[in-house]
Order: structure tokens, then C-alpha cells, then sequence
């Protein structure tokens, strides 16, 4: 380990680089409301692949892919990589239509309260929060236990750091700052993440004896068709996919790229190159069984890297860490700041411009205190992501759907997500028990709301159908009068 004071140093000079480059560009770049929230039709599909890539890559994947891989193997690794890969590709057809019902739209929320009225909106709504809480509590958490394995730091100094260090730049600049930093980020976690995989793999000494080890201790985790792995892959796989649907990050980008190719471009290369990063440092898991070291599967692959880490390569996973979990962290509280702004405009209409971006701010910042103090307990990252992907499973169809079938009113579409999330939480298990029924609580929430919504519409009075053509003209820009 590391003494103290000089990983503080360490920490705060990376953190403060990263920080001074969003403030930096924000200065440079002085926005109104409207691009603070959205940068609408500002981004090429090069930009487009390397913000989705960053945010993709947030420092969860230090932490939950290889703790997955201890027990369920190659198929959860690769449920789990196909799973983040898998919601940028679904984006593209929703973003798509969503950007041709409403080219003024910044939000989903703006979508679902014109849609499905204020109940389904309002549950949603929360839903979102909810899950984009989750999303940075465990940014920060992944974050603060990554430094307590170099330095015995508390967990809380860390997540102050962090934290403060991502709100300065992103409170200031919105989603173009955040975009930005994501491509400075990006040409630091690319060759680091690399770096880490020789490293892991050479201190790991090889995949040879690595798969020679599972063949005789634990041969089920390199079975491919394993029934617990395939499995728990299908669980990441439904589970990150109907999750990322909900991310207000992913919207706003939806809405920031230059054009309709170019958000077909990025998201498609985004989602792809996302997924072998994830697949390989999943592989550390499997090393960390091969190894028999015992203790904490959840730092699996610090536990098989660092022994064998060069001093140099330590310190360089504090500036991999921090642009990991940054780039991921300025996405969720940009999305925040977005959906605060959008829906205090319909609470405030007579609110300026500036009075709504401060309003977003010092709301932001609230936020930040949970969030600290929920990254300051350690909790499971893996566990935190699961209980907020059932969530959002349950709303997904009612959702969506309503983005193709005019006959699907918000009675219907309310009382099938709550449908939904009663049935998911009832198999859902607790912190501390087996994961036994983790698949079919995911499936129940999902489906049962399909279930919900094909037979309601056959005992209640169909309700008149809804006129897309009027999200045009519901949803305005922000600098227009409501």
C-alpha cells in the first residue's frame, strides 16, 4: 500500500486536472438553458462514439463484471458485455422515432407527462431518479473502495473528492462540458484499461494455467452452456438493457447529435466497442477463482493484479479510476440537472432561463449529500445496479410502447408498471441471500406488464386514441414561451 498523504496528492492533482479542463472549455464555451441541457444537433458521430464509449465505461466495470464472473462464469461475462452493448443499440430506433415525434424534446419525461398523463409520469419519473441515484452512488463507491486498496483512505474522503471535482465542471457547463471531458477522458482510460490487461493477465501468469486450474477446481465457470451460467448471463443481458433505456444521459445525447445518421453511428460503434472491454476484465474474475486467494470476489482483479503491479502502473490507476468513474458520474448529473431544469419549467412557467439553470444547479448539489453518504457504506456495487435495473424492467414495455401504439392510454399503462414492480420485488432477493430467483424476478417484471396491458384494454372502456402529431407542438424549446 501506498502512504496516505501522497495518494491524497495524487488523487486531488488528477481530480483537478479533469475538473479544469470542463471549467476550462465551459468559460470558453458560454451557453444559454436550451444547450446547457441538450446541445442539440452539435455532435458528429465521432463524438457521439467516444461520449457513449466513456459514459459506457464508468468504474463499475472494475468491480461487477469480474464479481459476476465468480459464479457464473464465461456465459455471465458475456450476458454482462452484451448487456452494456445492448441498450445503445436499442436507442437507435427509439431515439429515432423520439426525435421525429418531438424535434424539440430534451427528456423522456417530456414524452411520457404529454403521452401518459401525470400518474405514469410521475412514477417514472422517480423510477429515473432513482436509478441515476443508484448510477452515482455506485460511480463513487467504485471509486473510493478502488483508493482504499492503494491507501488506507476513507471511503467518504474519496467520494468528497470525486464528487466535488465532477459537480464544479458539470454545474458550470451542462452536457457540452460533460461531453467534452468525456473525449479528454477517453485518451486516458483507453491505454490504461489496455496497460491493465497485459498487466492483469502477465501477473495472472497466462490463460493457459488459468484455464487449467478452473478444468479441475471449478470447470462449470469455463462451461459456456452452463445452466447457472447462462443464467445469470440472461439476467445482466435483460437486466442492462432495459436499465439503460431509462439513463436521461442517453436522451440527451439522442437529442446532441448533429443528425439522425449520426446518432445511428455513434450509438452503433459506441455499444460495440464498449462491450470487448467489459468481456475481458470480466476474464479477471475467472483468474481470481483460478487463484484460490479467498476473500472479497468483488476486487477480484485488483486482488490479481496488484501483487505483481509496478509502482507506476499503481499510481496510474488513480487518473484510470477517476476518468472512469467521472466520465460515467458527469453523465448521470448532467441528466439530473437536465430533467430538473426541463420539468421546473412546467412548474414555474413564468421562470427566466437563468433563474431554471440555477435552480438545476443548487438541486444537483442537494443531491450530492445522499450520495456521498450512501458511497460512503462500501455497499455492493453489483447489488445496487441490479435492485434499480428491476425497477426500470418493470416500467420498460409500458413505456416504450407507447412510442408506436396510439391505443395505449396512461391508466393502462400505470397500472401495468405497477403491476410490473409488485410481481418483480416479491422474487427479488435480499442483500445477503442467494441470487436464485434474480433471473425470473426480472422476467416477471418485464412481462407481466405485457400481460397487464394485452388483457386491461379488454375489461375497461377503451379511452380515444392518442395523436402523436400533438408532441410537436406540446414540447417546445426552452427559450420559447409555454
Amino acid at each position: 500500500m501506498f502512504d496516505t498523504t501522497s495518494t491524497l496528492l495524487w488523487l486531488v492533482a488528477f481530480a483537478t486536472s479533469f475538473a479544469l479542463a470542463g471549467i476550462l472549455y465551459a468559460r470558453r464555451h458560454r451557453d444559454d438553458l436550451e444547450n446547457y441541457v441538450v446541445a442539440r444537433n452539435s455532435q458528429g458521430s465521432f463524438a457521439t462514439v467516444l461520449t457513449l464509449l466513456a459514459s459506457s465505461l464508468g468504474a463499475w466495470i472494475l468491480f461487477a463484471p469480474a464479481q459476476a464472473a465468480t459464479w457464473g462464469g464465461i456465459a455471465a461475462v458475456t450476458g454482462y458485455a452484451l448487456g452494456a452493448m445492448s441498450p445503445r443499440i436499442a436507442m437507435i430506433p427509439l431515439g429515432r422515432r423520439m426525435r421525429a415525434l418531438i424535434p424539440e424534446g430534451h427528456t423522456l419525461t417530456e414524452f411520457l407527462i404529454v403521452r401518459y398523463g401525470r400518474p405514469m409520469y410521475a412514477l417514472t419519473l422517480l423510477i429515473m431518479l432513482f436509478y441515476l441515484f443508484i448510477v452515482l452512488s455506485a460511480e463513487i463507491t467504485a471509486m473510493a473502495r478502488l483508493i482504499t486498496l492503494i491507501a488506507p483512505i476513507p471511503l467518504w474522503v474519496t467520494a468528497a473528492i470525486v464528487m466535488g471535482a465532477t459537480l464544479l465542471y458539470t454545474s458550470v457547463g451542462g452536457l457540452r462540458s460533460s461531453i467534452f471531458t468525456d473525449k479528454v477522458q477517453t485518451l486516458v482510460i483507453l491505454p490504461l484499461l489496455l496497460t491493465l490487461m497485459v498487466l492483469g493477465w502477465r501477473a495472472a501468469g497466462g490463460a493457459e494455467p488459468v484455464v487449467a486450474s478452473l478444468r479441475e477446481n471449478a470447470p462449470h465457470l469455463i462451461d459456456p452452456f452452463s445452466i447457472t451460467g447462462l443464467k445469470a448471463g440472461l439476467t445482466f443481458f435483460v437486466a442492462i438493457l432495459l436499465t439503460g433505456l431509462f439513463h436521461q444521459g442517453n436522451w440527451q445525447r439522442v437529442y446532441s447529435a448533429r443528425n439522425a445518421k449520426a446518432l445511428t453511428t455513434g450509438f452503433l460503434i459506441g455499444g460495440l466497442l464498449a462491450a470487448p472491454f467489459i468481456f475481458m476484465i470480466g476474464l479477471f474474475g475467472l483468474a481470481w477463482v483460478a487463484h484460490q486467494p479467498g476473500g472479497d470476489a468483488s476486487v477480484a482483479v485488483f486482488a490479481v493484479l496488484l501483487p505483481e503491479a509496478p509502482t507506476w502502473f499503481i499510481i496510474a490507476l488513480i487518473p484510470l479510476g477517476l476518468a472512469l468513474v467521472m466520465s460515467s458520474a458527469d453523465t448521470a448529473i448532467s441528466a439530473v440537472s437536465s430533467i430538473i431544469a426541463v420539468d421546473a419549467r412546467r412548474l414555474m412557467p413564468d421562470a427566466s432561463p437563468q433563474k431554471l439553470m440555477r435552480y438545476a444547479r443548487w438541486l444537483i448539489l442537494l443531491l450530492a449529500i445522499p450520495v456521498m453518504i450512501v458511497a460512503s457504506q462500501g455497499y455492493s456495487v453489483l447489488y445496487l445496479f441490479l435492485f434499480a435495473d428491476l425497477l426500470c424492467s418493470a416500467a420498460a414495455f409500458p413505456v416504450f410502447y407507447g412510442l408506436y401504439d396510439r391505443k395505449l392510454d396512461g391508466r393502462t399503462a400505470l397500472i401495468a408498471t405497477v403491476a410490473g414492480l409488485i410481481s418483480g420485488l416479491t422474487l427479488f432477493p435480499a442483500p445477503d441471500a442467494p441470487l436464485t430467483w434474480l433471473l425470473e424476478s426480472f422476467l416477471v417484471a418485464a412481462f407481466v406488464p405485457v400481460l397487464v396491458m394485452w388483457a386491461l384494454p379488454r375489461i375497461l372502456k377503451q379511452r380515444k386514441e392518442f395523436d402523436f402529431t400533438s408532441l410537436k407542438t406540446a414540447v417546445r424549446r426552452l427559450d420559447s414561451p409555454l
